[in-house]
């Protein structure tokens, strides 16, 4: 059986950032986060589906999918996969070191 938590999900981040490690891989992540957050806003901003942006980008529909899920999940999508998916959203990439 499941037991199932009644705390809302801001209650159970706030209790996973008591713990160092959790801390540590969430900031781990910022950068990709980032990434997702700016690449999805861009595409809604077209008012575009992730189909439409597949049709532009000539890739299957569950491409679009994964690349937008992947950046959530830390699987960083080629640049070449980001360069079509921001020409496709009418953006490009750039890539700086700061």
């Amino acid at each position: 059986m499941f037991k199932f938590s009644t705390k809302s999900h801001e209650q159970l981040i706030n209790k996973w950032r008591e713990n160092p490690d959790f801390v540590q891989a969430y900031n781990d992540l910022e950068e990709e986060f980032a990434l997702l957050d700016e690449a999805v806003k861009a595409r809604k901003s077209q008012k575009l589906t992730q189909t439409e942006v597949a049709s532009r980008m000539g890739v299957p529909r569950s491409a679009v999918c994964r690349l937008e899920r992947g950046l959530i999940s830390g699987k960083m999508p080629t640049i070449p996969m980001l360069r079509r998916y921001a020409k496709a959203i009418g953006k490009r990439v750039e890539i700086r070191l700061i």
